[in-house]
């Protein structure tokens, strides 16, 4: 009987443990659908900036033509 005991514990906390790990992966999945919406809204967001000044890149540190 002992030994049913703590068989039966012992599924019960990997049936925990197996609710946990659904709950963080459910959790992650919201979160990288988040992301990768939020992500996709800064491509456009870039792509249209780009657009908009002829797509030229600015380097801080580089001299005006001037100099």
């Amino acid at each position: 009987m002992e030994r049913m005991d703590r068989v039966e514990e012992r599924v019960a906390d990997l049936i925990r443990t197996v609710d946990d790990l659904s709950d963080t992966v459910a959790r992650q999945a919201k979160d990288l659908a988040l992301l990768n919406k939020h992500v996709s809204l800064l491509m456009s967001r870039e792509a249209e900036r780009e657009a908009d000044t002829g797509g030229g890149a600015y380097f801080g540190d580089d001299r005006p033509p001037h100099y």
